[in-house]
């Protein structure tokens, strides 16, 4: 056996473990675990015990139930520039500074946003927001309330909630924006109403 070979079995006997855990972390069963991915409870359990050798075929629907990379199953080192260089997308009057590389998950966005739309237009979908202003002021509109977040304040809501948020009439806001991949797909794909 070649030392390639070796530390190759030594990530794989590591991946049962770690997939143990990432489980456990989730509160998830191994019943809804084969429920989430149609791999079977025994073969997970195998899979978790090392009695059974990872696989991609495996290894892939589970890194997608756990929301995680593949490198966070497989323990692999970490590799290149951890800064994050991504082009900024311009939408709707917002400048938004991806802060996240992978996808579906977790994304992070930093946002500008110079002037108010005229009016706003509350929309919903599903998912779960956060706001972090780190200058200027965003109002929020939500469900009945309509608030002012200046610097340093936060928010987070429910995003089947009605919400709209934007700056005020005096001027640029620049904040944080956390949301997980249905707010991706409304905030960085969707078109607006005509």
């Amino acid at each position: 056996m070649t030392e390639d070979d070796e530390r190759i079995d030594a990530v794989l006997n590591e991946v049962g473990p770690r997939l143990r855990r990432v489980r456990r972390d989730r509160g998830v069963t191994l019943a809804e675990l084969s429920a989430a991915t149609g791999i079977s409870v025994s073969t997970l359990s195998r899979l978790e015990s090392g009695q059974r050798k990872p696989s991609l075929e495996l290894l892939l629907p589970l890194a997608r139930a756990h929301q995680v990379p593949l490198d966070e199953l497989v323990g692999a080192p970490a590799v290149g520039d951890p800064r994050v260089k991504a082009r900024p997308i311009v939408r709707h009057g917002r400048t938004m500074y991806p802060l996240t590389r992978q996808p579906g998950g977790l994304q992070a966005y930093k946002v500008i946003q110079e002037k108010p739309t005229e009016a706003p237009e509350p929309r919903v979908h599903e998912g779960y927001e956060w706001l972090y202003v780190l200058s200027g002021k965003l109002r929020l509109v939500l469900g009945e309330h309509d608030v002012v977040l200046t610097a340093g304040e936060a928010a987070e809501f429910d995003t089947r909630v009605p919400h709209w948020f934007g700056p005020t009439a005096e001027g640029p806001v620049e904040f944080l924006s956390l949301f997980g991949p249905q707010g991706e797909r409304m905030h960085v794909r969707a078109r607006p109403k005509k």
